[in-house]
């Protein structure tokens, strides 16, 4: 696999994006730009939060305008370097392209533990959590109706890269890996995007009595120590939820030895087909019941938070029993 020329990076709010492109930045020798510290010093100019800034620039067309031409101009120059952008994925033709993502509400806790400016600034946990969705939520909306881009579809990207559980050592590692063309180049190189993801966040479509033997400890194969020698799990992605198609297995032995990332090729997204032309989102409701994730979550000890259709099935069932 070629190396490309530059690293971009998207991802949500409180993920590590700052953290993972400083450090890969000087690993690399590369220079780095961040245009969140650019839209953090434009919204202290104008003494407004980021929120505020986001929610200001759906109207005014001139603040993305005078960012999204810096973007293009450096885009242009043919400098090989590392971009902190939420829309450097959109300018960018010959980079690396990575999302970060973790969960809600440890992005929240991060955001609260890190020191906070006039631009950006909370008073608890749950005001965060709500602070954050409420900014990307804005962001989206103004890329869709500026660019007609959904900063939201995984299939933008190169490389997805789940930083709930995995130190940041992990996530430069395996950035660094894809770029040279040591990680999973095949999917890298054939179908795009390689999902790097937390096996205690992925959900199961499999009862576990199909699955013979998988219970048994002795019977857990040990895996390597890092995604690179993992075989890559099939993933389906509602939007929301990430579920295994193919490598149940793998999945289990992944939790069982403590592996906080594994490797996935993403089969499916949210209105795409998964089997038999059943799209993610339907095939995910109609396999993923409160049961199979329960015994799921009995047999691993992790917590997987119950999907909405799972809330109502459950609520169905308890008043079926009450009545």
């Amino acid at each position: 696999m070629t190396v490309r020329q530059s690293i971009v990076f998207n991802g949500d709010l409180g993920s590590g994006k700052s953290t993972v492109s400083v450090e890969i930045a000087k690993r690399l020798g590369m220079r780095r730009v961040s245009v969140g510290d650019l839209y953090r010093k434009m919204a202290q100019e104008r003494q407004m939060t980021a929120l505020q800034l986001n929610l200001h620039a759906e109207l005014d067309q001139a603040v993305d305008g005078y960012v999204d031409q810096l973007q293009r101009d450096i885009a242009a120059s043919g400098e090989s370097l590392v971009m902190d952008s939420r829309l450097a994925w959109h300018f960018f033709t010959d980079a690396l392209k990575v999302h970060m993502i973790t969960e809600p509400g440890e992005a929240a806790r991060r955001v609260l533990l890190r020191p906070s400016g006039p631009a950006e600034s909370y008073t608890s946990l749950e005001e965060a959590k709500a602070k954050l969705k409420e900014r990307s939520e804005s962001e989206r909306n103004r890329f869709l109706v500026r660019y007609g881009v959904d900063k939201a579809r995984l299939r933008n990207y190169d490389l997805i890269c789940d930083t709930t559980r995995a130190s940041a050592d992990e996530v430069i590692e395996s950035i660094i890996d894809a770029y040279e063309g040591r990680l999973a180049p095949e999917v890298l190189r054939g179908a795009p995007p390689l999902l790097l993801l937390d096996p205690g966040r992925v959900y199961p479509t499999e009862e576990i009595g199909g699955l013979r033997g998988l219970w048994d400890s002795t019977s857990v194969p040990e895996v390597p120590a890092d995604e690179t020698g993992l075989e890559p799990l099939d993933i389906g992605y509602t939007g929301e939820y990430f579920f295994v198609v193919n490598g149940h297995r793998r999945l289990s032995a992944a939790l069982r030895n403590g592996v906080r990332l594994v490797p996935g090729r993403l089969v499916a997204e949210v209105e795409e087909p998964v089997v038999g032309g059943v799209s993610a989102m339907d095939y995910f409701v109609a396999q993923t019941r409160p049961s199979l994730i329960h015994d799921w979550e009995a047999a691993h000890d992790i917590q997987l938070p119950l999907p909405e259709h799972a809330l109502l099935a459950g609520d169905a069932v308890l008043a079926g029993e009450s009545g």
